[in-house]
């Protein structure tokens, strides 16, 4: 029976635009840069207000199909060595975030665990976002942080810093053809 959360009804979004911005993000935290630097943010600030409303929700979709991505590896990954996705990623995440409180308010993270949750299950994050509502201001900084996150678990896993930004590269290269 099929979920009316599942990914073939989902729009892929700009994953280009939001694979910039979590592929600056890991080049930021690479270079030993824990803070984000004013005028890197003023720029991804720029970007996304140019984009209109309509660009914005591409934007959204975009990561939420990156967040996909991450979890359908992570969930072949841990599935070749019989672990749960979900045991070995929301733990995680959810310390993660919450050693993030400036960047990532606490009631936001139980929404980026479901979104996790959902993915990790084969759901389309947004989807399952999209039954909750519209996204909120604070909810923003928690998905880029989720997006992330879930990149650095993939780059650490394989010990390759690129891994995770070449997997989605990748996959948008073999779409074009």
């Amino acid at each position: 029976m099929s979920s009316p959360c599942d990914p073939q009804y989902a729009p892929a979004g700009d994953v280009s635009g939001a694979m910039m911005l979590v592929d600056s993000r890991l080049r930021a935290i690479y270079d030993g840069r824990t803070e984000v630097d004013p005028e890197q943010r003023k720029l991804d600030e720029q970007f996304t207000a140019s984009l209109g409303p309509t660009g914005a929700q591409d934007l959204l979709d975009g990561v939420c199909t990156i967040i996909f991505m991450y979890m359908k590896w992570l969930r072949m990954a841990c599935e070749d060595h019989d672990k749960d996705v979900i045991e070995y990623v929301v733990p995680n995440l959810v310390t993660s975030m919450g050693r993030m409180p400036r960047s990532v308010r606490p009631e936001a993270v139980p929404t980026m665990a479901g979104l996790v949750v959902a993915a990790g299950t084969g759901l389309s994050p947004s989807l399952w976002r999209q039954q909750y509502g519209e996204w909120t201001k604070e909810e923003m900084n928690a998905l880029e942080a989720t997006s992330f996150l879930l990149a650095e678990i993939i780059n650490r896993i394989t010990d390759d810093r690129d891994f995770a930004t070449r997997l989605v590269t990748d996959a948008l290269s073999s779409a074009d053809r």
